[in-house]
């Protein structure tokens, strides 16, 4: 009764309101399941607390930790024995991986004048943390050695649209040192397709228009990138695969096999460096040749010119190349009735420098997930499947920990891992929220239980606003009739892609931000001061994130029948074939038949609609009179693995580590996605015999979806009577 009084007191001093979804059925759960399972999340959503997640930042982000380095196992600790303060079984897993840490780093204008370049970022009186000891130096990771001279050329952003412009215009970056922009993809595309086109160097930098004064006020006394600011980052070939260059596809652990360095396909062959753009304004003052396209022009007050030169720079790296430890943190909660069947949230704790927004306000937001967890432990409430969560390390230098840990954990994973939910850095805004498509109707449910911390409404009305939003006009209409959410598809740049794109487990991403504009971002100014500041300061979405995912996780772990719905998959893949058609018509030289493709996502929508109205008929039983059902046990375990049918064995042309059929980041966007992705990049790259192969493919991985799903109608049908 005290504990109930509490609970009570609790919600009415958080004017906690009446969810809008209050009443309404839940996704794999009885009708008179229902009430209880409400009040139980209710509870769990009354214990997080935003001054527990500041303490929590104050500490992890409160020294520079940057994965391979001490800092990195200080925060792991902390974080392992502030878990195991809630009454959680909490372990640090390890692994390692090549991390090379930069050695001498010099780059500098030797003609028509000569300007050293700081690539340093200056302490700030303002905010102590910006001259913290053991600041991570400025340096991409897994750049090539070198010391090379050369004319320097302005690529714009670098992408490979911007290297064809320039061909155009008669200029080559052969033998040339090339100057990008960060921004319109991921910094590893730039240098990766210098080095394809001849260039020996590349140095990228954020530009005020997109990444400071222009934008707005710069730190301290704004959120926008100083002029010596600098984005750290790697640069790994990430769309090859992610993880220890060394062991691609197994786990990195001491004694493993490994390969030579000059066999990683994942380490850049030339020198990369970030710079601030105040160092990058001496070179483009000095640049002549064309004046580029008005587009390409950014925020400096210069000329932007092409080149080649006379600006001529030299660029000398080298790095230490030793395997470092990684120190992942798992917490397992076992499951009374299903161990077998695990439930996975992670986020990353590792930063560049200090990481306060990231990754920080994202890792303290699960902690107090595991927080309410702990609760709910201690009024004897158990979860019926295994709950795992994780706090991963590396994540910055390429989903280094996550990768190893999904590697070495490969079988286990494809056999019980029903979903895993991924969360990131967080701020303050709305709900962003992407993933695999048969988990969109529990989505949209759980955004609707939750309430946004200023309107008092469900997180998911702004969330769904903006989705509307952003449809193209003639498809608005259609679009406002769906109550849903719909998710975004997931490319890469987190440490979902392990569990999606390569074991091909049904993933969730999950934050809050659009509100939190800023130009910290990897640098020496992402610190608590900034956070507290320009973000989510009092960490109401950072509350407001932790009972979203305890609410999915309790969804999960709990459900009698796991909350998948599989019409969602089979109106968005259709989505996709015809966005697919439209550009095919770009390409008549393909001659694309997509029939088969579409002709699987038919079997799908069939079998998609017999599942519905098993899934109907079983809603009728009690959850005792379905759990005494052999067959239930059979349902759930054709739907933890029914997104492993979409899955290929020999992956995606030239990158068999990706084995997704429907999602992959792209092979030129990084972390962007590509959806039905050999097809689409077969034919936006002229690969036509690839993406008539993808043909295949994709109508082999639905109709295989299909029949899973088909079967998993028939098992529930056979539960039910």
């Amino acid at each position: 009764m005290k504990r109930m009084l509490v609970l009570v007191v609790g919600l009415l001093t958080l004017g906690v309101q009446r969810p809008a979804a209050q009443g309404q059925p839940i996704r794999g759960f009885p009708q008179a399941e229902v009430e209880a399972q409400r009040a139980r999340e209710a509870q769990l959503r009354a214990v997080p607390d935003s001054g527990r997640l500041r303490r929590y930042m104050e500490v992890m982000a409160g020294e520079p930790h940057v994965a391979g380095r001490p800092g990195s196992r200080k925060v792991a600790e902390f974080a392992r024995e502030t878990f195991a303060s809630f009454g959680l079984d909490a372990q640090i897993e390890t692994f390692e991986a090549l991390m090379p840490w930069p050695a001498d780093r010099t780059v500098e204008m030797v003609s028509p004048s000569r300007h050293t370049m700081a690539i340093a970022e200056p302490v700030l009186a303002a905010d102590p943390d910006s001259a913290d000891a053991d600041m991570t130096p400025v340096f991409n990771a897994y750049s090539g050695d070198g010391d090379v001279t050369g004319e320097v050329v302005y690529v714009n952003y670098g992408m490979p649209a911007d290297f064809d412009r320039l061909e155009q215009m008669g200029i080559s970056v052969r033998g040339k040192v090339v100057l990008a922009r960060y921004g319109a993809g991921w910094r590893g595309i730039k240098p990766k397709v210098a080095y394809e086109r001849g260039a020996v160097a590349c140095l990228i930098y954020s530009d005020p228009r997109d990444d400071g004064f222009f934008q707005g006020d710069v730190y301290p006394d704004g959120p926008f990138r100083p002029d010596q600011g600098v984005q750290r980052g790697s640069v790994m070939d990430m769309p090859v695969h992610p993880g220890d260059p060394l062991s691609p596809g197994w786990a990195s652990e001491p004694g493993a096999r490994k390969l030579p360095r000059e066999q990683a396909a994942t380490i850049l062959k030339i020198p990369v460096l970030p710079i601030s753009y105040g160092d990058a304004l001496p070179l483009l003052r000095e640049l002549k040749g064309p004046v580029v396209p008005p587009e390409w022009r950014g925020g400096l007050p210069v000329t932007y010119h092409a080149g080649p030169g006379p600006a001529t720079a030299r660029v000398a790296l080298r790095f230490d190349w030793q395997t470092r430890p990684l120190h992942n943190v798992i917490v397992r909660i076992p499951g009374r009735e299903l161990p077998d069947e695990w439930v996975i949230y992670g986020n990353h704790h590792d930063a560049w420098v200090n990481g306060a927004d990231d990754p920080i306000s994202g890792a303290v937001s699960l902690m107090e997930t595991g927080r309410a967890l702990g609760e709910l432990l201690k009024t004897g409430w158990r979860p019926r499947r295994t709950i795992i969560l994780a706090l991963w390390d590396g994540e910055e230098w390429g989903l280094l920990g996550s990768t190893e840990w999904a590697e070495k954990h490969a079988a286990e994973l494809k056999a019980n891992a029903a979903v895993y939910i991924n969360s990131d850095s967080t701020g303050k805004g709305w709900l962003n929220v992407g993933g695999s498509h048969a988990l969109q109707q529990m989505m949209s449910e759980v955004a609707r239980e939750v309430n946004d911390p200023r309107t008092g409404r469900p997180v998911a009305d702004e969330s769904r606003r903006r989705q509307v939003q952003g449809t193209p006009e003639a498809q608005r209409a259609g679009r406002e009739r769906d109550q849903n959410l719909w998710l975004e598809p997931l490319g890469s740049g987190s440490d979902f892609t392990p569990f999606l794109q390569h074991l091909t487990v049904s993933a969730l991403n999950v934050g809050f931000g659009g509100e939190s504009s800023g130009g910290i971002y990897h640098s020496a100014y992402d610190t608590v001061r900034w956070y507290t500041m320009f973000s989510d300061g009092e960490f109401q979405y950072g509350r407001t994130l932790a009972q979203l995912t305890g609410t999915l996780l309790l969804r999960l772990a709990d459900a009698p029948i796991l909350p998948f719905q599989f019409t969602d998959s089979a109106d968005t893949f259709l989505r996709y074939a015809d966005e697919l058609e439209e550009l095919a018509k770009t390409r008549p030289e393909a001659r694309l038949d997509l029939a088969p493709v579409r002709a699987a996502i038919a079997q799908l929508r069939e079998a998609s609609q017999a599942f519905e109205q098993a899934y109907g008929r079983s809603q009728r039983l009690s959850t005792q009179a379905l759990a005494a059902r052999a067959e239930l046990r059979r349902v759930n375990r054709l739907l933890i693995q029914s997104e492993q049918r979409l899955g290929m064995g020999d992956g995606l042309p030239r990158r068999e580590w990706f084995k997704h059929q429907i999602y992959a980041p792209g092979f030129y966007t990084g972390y962007g996605v590509k959806t039905m992705p050999q097809i689409r990049e077969g034919l936006e790259e002229r690969r036509l015999e690839e993406a008539q192969g993808g043909v295949r493919t994709v109508s082999a991985a639905i109709s295989a979806l299909a029949q899973q799903v088909r079967e998993a109608a028939t098992q529930l049908d056979a539960a039910s009577r």
